[in-house]
């Protein structure tokens, strides 16, 4: 039986992500325009949680997809999982190097790394354009990242045809 624990949802509900993205938007805007680098602990550990278990052990997570997700179901657009795992692992790449760096006494390089994920996360909160799964794409096609981990990503053709039926 495989371990369902540490497991990534896949579809991903869209709104939830999305909701995710605003708030990691608000807390590094707070933790950059404060200085208040201790934030940084709790954006590491939710993007390191969402990485490893998806929405499970992140109280974001939790919040976009069992309370705010729900009460916006009419906009819900289900997308591949897999790009959205790999957006997270950049969010936590960027937030565990903040945090070391904070805690190595290096507030300014950890403010700056922090600000530079308010980017990626206002793109994704407000315009649905997700930076992480475009870099995905991108490394898949040039086959960094094989085919079998998104065979929805990879056929496009699939994609356009599911959504013409679907119309």
């Amino acid at each position: 039986m495989q371990n369902r624990f540490f497991s990534f949802p896949n579809p991903v509900n869209d709104v939830a992500a999305r909701s995710v993205g605003a708030g990691v938007l608000i807390m590094a805007i707070v933790c950059v325009a404060t200085n208040t680098l201790w934030l940084t602990i709790p954006l590491a550990y939710g993007f390191v949680a969402r990485v490893l278990t998806g929405p499970r052990l992140s109280p974001l997570g939790r919040l976009a997809t069992g309370v705010i997700a729900p009460r916006l179901d009419r906009y819900k657009k289900l997308v591949p999982g897999p790009p959205k795992r790999f957006a997270q692992a950049m969010g936590a790449t960027f937030t565990v190097s903040a945090l070391v760096l904070w805690l190595v006494g290096e507030g300014l390089a950890a403010r700056v790394l922090v600000g530079l994920l308010c980017v990626p996360a206002l793109l994704e909160s407000v315009f649905g354009y997700c930076v992480g799964c475009k870099i995905f794409a991108v490394l898949m096609r040039h086959g960094i990242i094989s085919e079998a981990i998104c065979l929805e990503c990879a056929d496009i053709y699939s994609r356009k045809t599911k959504t013409l039926q679907n119309s």
